[in-house]
């Protein structure tokens, strides 16, 4: 009797002494693999981004003004010279002007969680860097991600983060052949 008192004491305490609090458990499900959710840990963001925007403005505009003097005059039989004066403006404006620009970007970057916030969304981080042939392209990606929008597999759409900031930047040859030439600019500023 006095063994099985020590044990229980024994276990009673030491369940004290290892005790852990539920929040730390909170993301592990014992049904379906750990997800991304601690400063370091890897995710997967599949962006599909596309992007449609048009404006079109037209403008018309008009003024007319007028003024004219005449006079005329005679004293007795003298006629004396008659003034005519008319003066007319017109002042005619028209302007028309329309833009639209069209993207669409679809890649997969790897990119890390940078910190955990107070709610248990997820800052993440991550770029990929691709040179082929002395062509370089950049994709740069950070945003907020709330973790239930991730999939068992680490992945989150890029639509579903918030505050996203998606940069594709490339350099090389065909870069510097789209930009207009040095010439071309100076004229540009000048008129």
């Amino acid at each position: 009797m006095k063994n099985i008192l020590t044990v229980s004491f024994v276990l009673i305490f030491s369940a004290f002494l290892h005790s852990q609090e539920m929040r730390q458990n909170a993301f592990k499900s014992l049904f379906s693999d750990e997800k991304a959710n601690k400063i370091g840990d890897a995710i997967t963001i599949l962006v599909v981004e596309s992007s449609q925007a048009s404006n079109n403005a037209e403008t018309q505009a008009g003024r007319t003004s007028s003024l004219s003097l005449s006079g005329k005059g005679s004293v007795g039989k003298t006629t004396l010279p008659s003034v005519d004066l008319g003066l007319g403006s017109n002042n005619d404006f028209s302007g028309t002007g329309s833009t639209k620009t069209t993207g669409m970007i679809r890649t997969k970057i790897s990119a890390t969680i940078d910190s955990v916030l107070k709610n248990g969304n997820l800052l993440v981080r991550g770029s990929r860097k691709i040179k082929i042939n002395g062509e370089e392209q950049v994709v740069k990606i950070k945003g907020i991600v709330r973790s239930s929008d991730i999939a068992a597999d680490n992945s989150v759409l890029s639509y579903n983060i918030s505050e996203a900031e998606i940069e594709f930047s490339g350099s090389g040859l065909i870069e510097r052949v789209q930009s207009p030439g040095w010439l071309t600019k100076i004229f540009h500023m000048l008129f």
